[in-house]
């Protein structure tokens, strides 16, 4: 029987940094209108960089319609528009809505990078085949609630004062956390039943609001009726993180999910395919099934969710790992943008499997014909904005069986940290201890 370790020989594909290093997942990809890239940190700069390079392809040779990223919807809302050609924003002033941690996460130099390309492209583009860069995440209560009540203001002014009353039991004064304390804890009335009723008559309203034609009028609609999905759909989150009953995990990449399917949706009414490329955590994008997120704790994420509701043949879900490296991670929740070093894979992992395999950099397919033996549960690393070494192996691993977890996977045995657009005085290299690893 083939051992996991003679598998990933045999199937690695060793990267160069050509295009040409994707093929084999866009042959993979086919005419699959959902790809999910995934990533093992918040802060490498290699899997921004390849996941920039495969979009760029999944653009220009796939006709994909849409970026859609672990991100707040109306925080990527000005990306949208500038890489659009809209607005008066500089390249550097359409990132100026990012203002909660974690900054770096998208205000970075790949990032950077990536929306000056999807101007230049889109620029030689009608308006009805521009690419767009869209949020997926919920966190955005209070912003998501004002952009609504904005979008109302221009088109009916009398429903904008209705919202603005409704949405006032949201208290803008604290952040989202104080509203759902108080909710769970009977201190203040709960706005669900509000947010709800908002929602649906956003949606009533449509066709009065679509009077007048165009893409740009849809469009506007639609990005509204997503600010007030987020807005329901953060109120349940952020009370039930008081809550025992409710996994905010499951209630998270559920919203996640749904942004997905709306887009998809929304792009093939205008007369597109709703080709979406997702960019997120591995934890979100690989099949929870397939880990022991799904197997101990109950809880799904959007590729096993993608998988589910648009059918495994049209969703390619695709991982990325790292051995060791540098990262950028803050230490504590909220805290500073900190250049880390991530320590070596441990071992029985699959990051320890690949990097004994001797192949450094690879493109991996994952077809279950072939890759029977990466079926075997293995542990799995994953970095977040936060990076505690000192409680690696509680804090950052988890167990996964990699074949049913992704169609394929990407790995590169060391990686460096991504650059901030600001990096801050806590942005300084963390230097190797010289006596590792007897010296811990």
């Amino acid at each position: 029987m083939t051992t996991p370790l003679a598998c990933v020989r045999g199937l690695a594909r060793r990267l160069d940094d050509r295009a040409s290093d994707h093929d084999a997942l866009l042959e993979r990809v086919g005419e699959r209108p959902f790809v999910l890239l995934g990533e093992a940190s918040h802060g490498t700069a290699e899997f921004y960089r390849l996941r920039a390079a495969i979009s760029r392809r999944l653009v220009e040779e796939k006709g994909f319609e849409a970026v859609l990223v672990e991100a707040d919807w109306p925080d990527a809302l000005r990306l949208d528009r500038y890489v659009r050609g809209g607005g008066e924003d500089s390249l550097d002033g359409a990132f100026a809505d990012f203002q909660r941690f974690p900054h770096w996460m998208w205000c970075n130099h790949e990032v950077r990078d990536f929306i000056a390309w999807l101007r230049r492209h889109n620029a030689r583009q009608p308006l009805a085949t521009k690419v767009g860069f869209h949020g997926m995440d919920l966190y955005s209560l209070h912003r998501s609630a004002e952009a609504v009540i904005d979008y109302l203001a221009r088109v009916d002014p009398e429903q904008a004062e209705v919202a603005r009353r409704g949405y006032a039991c949201l208290d803008h004064r604290g952040d989202p956390f104080h509203y759902g304390r108080n909710v769970a804890f009977g201190l203040s009335p709960s706005c669900e039943r509000t947010a709800v009723g908002l929602q649906v008559r956003l949606r009533e309203r449509a066709p009065d609001y679509l009077e007048a034609d165009g893409r740009r009028a849809v469009d506007a609609q639609f990005f509204a009726e997503q600010n007030a999905r987020v807005v329901v759909n953060a109120e349940a989150y952020y009370r039930a993180m008081f809550g025992a009953r409710v996994d905010t995990w499951n209630l998270r990449d559920g919203h996640m999910t749904e942004t997905l399917a709306e887009l998809h949706d929304h792009l093939r009414q205008q007369g597109g395919a709703g080709k979406v490329v997702v960019w997120a955590h591995n934890s979100h994008l690989g099949d929870a099934r397939a880990t022991e997120m799904g197997w101990r704790q109950g809880q799904h994420n959007v590729g096993q969710l993608a998988r589910q509701r648009f059918g495994h043949e049209r969703v390619v879900l695709v991982g990325f790992t790292t051995h060791t490296g540098h990262v950028t991670a803050a230490r504590d929740w909220d805290g500073p943008a900190e250049h880390r070093w991530v320590r070596p894979s441990l071992e029985g992992s699959v990051e320890r499997l690949f990097h004994q395999s001797g192949r450094d950099r690879f493109y991996l397919p994952l077809s279950p014909a072939r890759a029977e033996p990466l079926k075997e549960s293995l542990l799995e690393r994953a970095i977040g904005v936060i990076y505690r070494p000192e409680t690696e192996r509680g804090s950052h691993y988890f167990q996964a069986c990699l074949a049913e977890q992704f169609d394929a996977l990407y790995h590169l045995d060391e990686t460096t940290a991504v650059e901030p657009l600001e990096p801050g005085s806590s942005w300084q290299r963390e230097a190797i201890p010289d006596t590792y690893p007897f010296g811990v």
